[in-house]
């Protein structure tokens, strides 16, 4: 089993991929811009080839170099898991009659506006939404609308570039914000608490699924810098309180026509209960979601999902044990970590709970946290009884904090 990853080194969860294929047998051959020597040690260890592209982000010129190269080497598989490879991957499967999703599907996972024209056809709850260009354009879809509203790239990742608007002076801020982004989605703002439903699909059915909550929503914690991030996955998906949000999440993957590997999906429940669509990807969750999985269930979903590319099979059993929460850290203060107060008192409270801890050494320059949500490190418990993991969450928001300067 030959397998062509695309961009093995990168983004964080990358690596763990590519060691699950290896582990399940395959013959992993990394894809990517980055000069082979510039991988991390364990990512060259798994690799039995690599393919050099310029740039990964310029599908043409990446297709035109790495046809060649894939005809003489005859892949059986092309997979990406970082969204922006998402297509080239799909077009090199056409170009090369090798399975998987074909470009057309592939689109429509990554722009909001076909999928979501996708899943009203089928009859689902999304919000009102528009393509749009041009600014006159932005400023006709939010008057039909209405405030308040989402404007966003359209086949943008994460929450990037997105932001809530609540009037027509606002949006004229925005604009100015946005005018690099050359294709937009205007979109009704969903009031609600948000959340994820993630799988590992084979053939187009469900092998392994998994419900996560933000808190707060992730466009709230990219506003306010004083914010941890926090999210819970959720110990079982499958309790009478989930049943209409799984059923929704599996409706949603047949109208999209997913086939086999990891989709991440964001969705509202209203304050009346409505779910409403969020969006989809066809590709697994960043920010320390697929961690979670595994603390959840004690297993490694990195070598499932690689299982299940290579040999149709997910053969794990899930434990569904904990409900786990990741906390993100921001530094208070600009320059370097000073110093980390309140993690020993919090570590010895929460004892064998606390399973990770991946905070910035002492020294570290702070990172920029409107650039990455996993801003200065983040802490990971986990715990059986779900007010008990929400108590840790909260301990870990409030009593540990790290000082830059």
């Amino acid at each position: 089993m030959k397998v062509v990853f695309i961009s093995p080194n990168y983004p964080l969860e990358m690596p763990h991929f590519t060691r699950g294929l290896a582990e399940v047998g395959a013959q992993v051959y990394g894809l990517g811009h980055d000069p082979l020597e510039a991988l991390a040690p364990e990512v060259r260890k798994y690799l039995s080839g690599y393919i050099r592209v310029p740039n990964v982000l310029d599908e043409e010129s990446a297709v035109r170099h790495a046809l060649p190269q894939l005809e003489r080497l005859a892949p059986d598989r092309i997979e990406c898991l970082w969204e922006v490879g998402v297509e080239l991957a799909a077009r090199l499967r056409q170009e090369l009659g090798v399975l998987g999703q074909r470009p057309d599907d592939a689109r429509a996972f990554r722009d909001k506006d076909i999928m979501k024209q996708r899943l009203e056809a089928a009859g689902l709850r999304v919000p009102r939404h528009a393509k749009v260009r041009t600014a006159n354009e932005v400023r006709a879809a939010a008057e039909r609308i209405g405030y308040p509203l989402i404007v966003k790239p359209i086949d943008g990742a994460g929450t990037r570039d997105t932001h809530r608007v609540d009037d027509a002076v606002a949006l004229e801020a925005v604009l100015r914000k946005v005018a690099h982004v050359p294709e937009l989605s205007v979109e009704e703002f969903i009031e609600g608490e948000e959340f994820t439903y993630d799988t590992v699909c084979i053939g187009g059915k469900v092998a392994f699924d998994s419900v996560a909550q933000y808190h707060p929503r992730p466009l709230l914690s990219r506003t306010q810098e004083w914010l941890s991030p926090a999210q819970i996955v959720l110990r079982d998906p499958h309790i009478p309180q989930l049943k209409d949000a799984v059923k929704f999440g599996r409706d949603v993957l047949q109208a999209m026509g997913m086939g086999t590997g990891f989709t991440h999906m964001e969705w509202y429940r209203k304050g009346s209960g409505e779910i409403v669509f969020g969006e989809i990807a066809a590709r697994a969750p960043g920010g320390r979601l697929v961690d979670q999985m595994n603390y959840a269930n004690d297993f490694n979903v990195y070598r499932e999902w690689a299982r299940s590319v290579c040999w149709g099979a997910f053969e794990a059993v899930p434990a569904r044990k904990y409900h786990v929460t990741c906390v993100f850290k921001r530094a208070v203060g600009q320059g370097r970590i000073q110093r980390v107060q309140g993690l020993q008192e919090v570590a010895a409270k929460l004892g064998g709970s606390l399973v990770a801890l991946d905070l910035l050494p002492i020294g570290s320059q702070r990172r920029d946290w409107r650039q990455t949500l996993l801003s200065d490190g983040c802490l990971i418990a986990r715990h059986e009884d779900y007010a008990t993991v929400r108590q840790m969450q909260e301990l870990l928001v409030s009593d540990v904090q790290l000082v830059a300067g």
